[in-house]
């Protein structure tokens, strides 16, 4: 192919990827010529104790946009597929596990313990620390086998009576009482380490330390109290055995302190202002509780230091929730937690943190590697979706860049951009070969970590900071405030009580309609005689159709406001499955029937402090993830890993809700059932369901373990699209169901009615724009029953398939137990909705 040719048929691709158009060129070359060069400019190394890698430049420095790299992708796959593909494709498993760094034993890597010394060792030791000509101010007793008849034998009291530091770290200390007794004669003690000692966790050491060593201001590597000049020397390493006693002036020049984890309950105190610290510009205060000093006294002792420029601290915590509120509370900040408060607030930023820890997978050395890589894998894969001039793909595909690809960490700050790229030597999608560009997009050199940005382009209105969970452990105070703040809000806004009646509508006197419609049931079924089917929309009284009726469609066909339509305006509110969740919580707040629901696009912060919640509660973390708007559950997927929920944004707009894991079977095997409702009007609500609903059953026999989880014949019931239909039908399945599990389908059913009644109320109150007086509507609504026999609401479908209603004759469980002839459904369906009959419908 030609250069030429190239960038003609490429020309939309390379313009999507970003690459600069200088790099054409190059990148032609490589490609035609299969050059793949990164193994000579880059190499990878090991780091996190060999759970990770990374990658560095190798050759001499490289230039801003002066070169492209082809990165090969080593696994593509759909999601359905990796199980199978890891099991079953020779080597795939191992290259996988390799990559991810997964494939070791993972024991636990202990450095090695040299043999205990013998008593006579430490014996020996333990004289010669307190025997020198010296009297000790710092004393380190440390691992030297020390029980509390031992510690009351040494006589620190006559040995070293002025004793400034004493660490009696990983000994045998028990007896709380005995350790005080010692420590009440030692009244200049200003520093105690006794980890690692049974006597560490007694309450009773911190309760009476105050009393028995008045001086003290570091215990356990914590400061207490009102602590002093001497406690921040330490923590600066000015002051140590070298230097114990040091001075009052000794802080006037210093400018950095780390503080983190120091257990400090407040600020000031008498060793911590600006008067001790006149030129400190550089704080780190993580990990502190400040219980003791509200956040406003906080921030009036930070504001009093003239020169403090950066700031690192908990966020949410003591100071709020909020880096970019900080950073206006402190305007003479520069930097918060690593980032420049100019980025913050550009990008308006809440929580903010440079120094996150990574989140590796957890794993067992029993494991198959194929179970590691799946848990793995989400911190590398990437995704893309095919498509032609006619449509999207369904289905994502996911890949894994090969081994110099999947090396690159990520940087807020990046010094390399990734793109996928789809590479057609012969022009079309049949030639295809995929890849991943990557070049250079700041000078880079020799030695220097390359790094990409995991979520180019995500801002914080697209909730980066949460997405970052996927990689990393965020700060979880921060996701337990948003837990808290998203359900306070889930209160009833307005009660299905207040629907506003407005006069009845009316279909006249009119006893014949023309209809247009492209649904083949109706096409095939609606024969009854006072409708009669027509081919030019703009002449019809009904426009029944699978398109939506809307201003673009009213006039392409010429389609006017006194016609019907089945749909109805704002219909969005209940069959968009975010817009579902949150119109039932508006009306009910958080009612039983409707499972636990988070919409990814604006609340992922709520969803992962729900997970971090139910994880410490040792509850069950099972949820299943599906689109806004798509049917069959393509891109439906059940989890229970945090990071493969938020990855699985990238592949569109997904609501994620509680998976129902204990759900009432039918023969061993998950069901659901589809309930047809007919919606004749709004206000008031004339409501109507049809006599018969319909059981979707899944294949195989249900279970959790975690290997099912992405059988879709386990835990999915649309089988229709799969040729693999397994149909019972509703006069069938309801004795068997009632004998299989002793209960009453009619009290099951009752509460069916109520709770299909209580969504369309919803959809009136809190949407009345909904209404129209020439609308008429069908919905499909499907349902599962919890093991209780409680009915869970799972999607309101518009414009249902109904072929299984137009082939079956069933007969009705409830009501006159009469058959419903398939091939009368669409003629009873528009005698309900526009003649006002009532055959094989109840009102609701």
């Amino acid at each position: 192919m030609e250069y030429r040719e190239f960038v003609e048929t490429h020309g939309i691709l390379l313009a999507a990827a970003g690459l600069p158009a200088d790099l054409y060129g190059k990148l032609h070359h490589k490609l035609v010529n299969d050059v793949l060069d990164g193994g000579s400019v880059f190499e990878i190394e090991e780091c996190e104790n060999g759970r990770q890698r990374r990658l560095l430049l190798a050759g001499d420095g490289i230039g801003k946009e002066s070169d492209v790299f082809l990165v090969d992708h080593a696994w593509s796959f759909r999601l359905p597929d990796a199980r199978k593909q890891l099991e079953t494709i020779p080597g795939l498993a191992e290259r996988m596990a390799k990559l991810m760094c997964v494939a070791g034993d993972q024991d636990d890597q202990e450095n090695e313990i040299d043999p205990d010394e013998s008593h006579e060792d430490k014996e020996e030791e333990l004289a010669k620390k307190l025997g020198g000509d010296e009297e000790p101010l710092w004393l380190e007793l440390d691992e030297l086998g020390i029980d509390d008849e031992k510690l009351e034998s040494l006589d620190l009291a006559t040995a070293c009576p002025n004793l400034i530091a004493l660490s009696l770290w990983g000994n045998g200390l028990e007896c709380a009482d005995v350790l005080l007794n010692v420590l009440s004669s030692l009244r200049s003690l200003r520093g105690l380490w006794v980890n690692e000692n049974p006597v560490a966790s007694s309450e009773v050491i911190l309760k009476d330390l105050p009393d028995a060593c008045p001086s003290l201001e570091i215990y356990n590597s914590k400061l207490l109290g009102d602590f002093g000049w001497w406690s921040i020397g330490f923590c600066c390493g000015l002051i140590d055995s070298e230097n114990p006693l040091g001075s009052e002036g000794l802080l006037e020049n210093v400018e950095n302190i780390d503080l983190s984890n120091r257990g400090i309950r407040k600020l000031p105190t008498k060793g911590f202002n600006h008067v001790v610290l006149p030129k400190l510009t550089s704080l780190n205060l993580r990990g502190n509780s400040f219980e003791d000093v509200s956040s406003g006294d906080l921030l009036q002792a930070l504001k009093s230091f003239p020169l403090l420029k950066s700031l690192e601290i908990d966020i949410p915590g003591a100071l709020g929730n909020s880096a970019l509120k900080l950073s206006n509370d402190l305007p003479k900040l520069l930097e918060i937690n690593g980032v420049a408060v100019v980025k913050i607030l550009e990008e308006e930023k809440d929580f903010v943190d440079t120094r996150l820890k990574q989140r590796f997978p957890l794993w067992s050395p029993e494991e198959p590697l194929s179970e590691r890589v799946l848990r793995a894998m989400w911190r590398y894969i990437m995704t893309y979706r095919l498509a032609d001039e006619v449509k999207l793909d369904e289905m994502p595909v996911w890949y894994v860049m090969d081994e110099l690809g999947s090396a690159v960490r990520h940087s807020d700050e990046p010094n390399l951009k990734f793109a996928p790229f789809m590479f057609l030597p012969d022009g079309s999608m049949n030639s295809a070969v995929s890849y991943t560009l990557m070049w250079p997009t700041k000078n880079i050199t020799k030695g220097e970590e390359c790094t990409r940005d995991y979520l180019l382009g995500f801002d914080e209105k697209k909730q980066r900071s949460a997405r970052l969970t996927a990689w990393f452990h965020t700060p979880e105070a921060y996701f337990e405030q948003a837990y808290k703040d998203h359900h306070q809000k889930i209160h009833p806004s307005k009660r299905p009580t207040d629907i506003i009646s407005t006069s009845q509508h009316s279909n006249g006197n009119k006893r014949h309609f023309t209809v247009y419609s492209d649904i083949p049931q109706v096409m095939d079924f609606l024969n009854r005689p006072e409708f009669t089917l027509i081919d030019d929309p703009s002449k019809a009284d009904i426009i029944w159709a699978s398109w939506q009726v809307d201003e673009e469609a009213c006039k392409a066909f010429g389609l006017n406001q006194d016609q019907f339509t089945n749909q109805f305006p704002f219909e969005a509110c209940i069959v968009m499955k975010h817009n579902l969740a949150e119109t039932m919580r508006l009306a009910y707040g958080n009612p039983e029937w409707l499972p636990t629901t988070y919409n990814l696009e604006s609340h992922l912060a709520a969803l992962i402090g729900d997970y971090n919640a139910r994880e410490k509660r040792g509850d069950d973390n099972l949820w299943i993830l599906k689109p806004w708007n798509m049917a069959r559950t393509i891109d439906t997927t059940v989890t229970r890993s945090l990071p493969a929920i938020i990855r699985h944004m990238e592949t569109g707009p997904k609501i994620c809700q509680k998976y129902i894991e204990t759900p009432a079977l039918f023969r061993g095997k998950k069901f659901d059932l589809r309930y047809v409702v007919l919606l004749r009007c709004l206000q008031p609500l004339e409501l109507f369901l049809c006599d018969v609903f319909w059981i979707r059953l899944a294949l195989n026999d249900y279970t959790l373990d975690e290997s099912s989880l992405s059988e879709y014949e386990t835990h999915f019931t649309v089988m229709n699209y799969r040729n693999k239909l397994n149909h019972v039908n509703t006069h069938d399945f309801v004795p068997e169901f009632e004998k299989e599990h002793n209960v009453n389908w009619r009290d099951i059913h009752e509460r069916v009615r109520k709770m299909l009644r209580a969504v369309f109320e919803a959809a009136s109150t809190i949407h009345q724009e909904m209404y129209s007086p020439k609308s008429r509507a069908i919905y499909g609504v499907d349902i599962m029953l919890d093991s209780n026999f409680h009915p869970k609401l799972l999607e309101v479908t518009y414009c249902p398939d109904c072929t299984r209603a137009c082939k079956y004759d069933v007969k009705k469980v409830v009501g006159d137990n009469t058959v419903m002839k398939g091939v009368d459904f669409f003629n009873n369906v528009f005698g309900c909705l526009f003649l006002n009959e009532a055959q094989d419908m109840t009102p609701l």
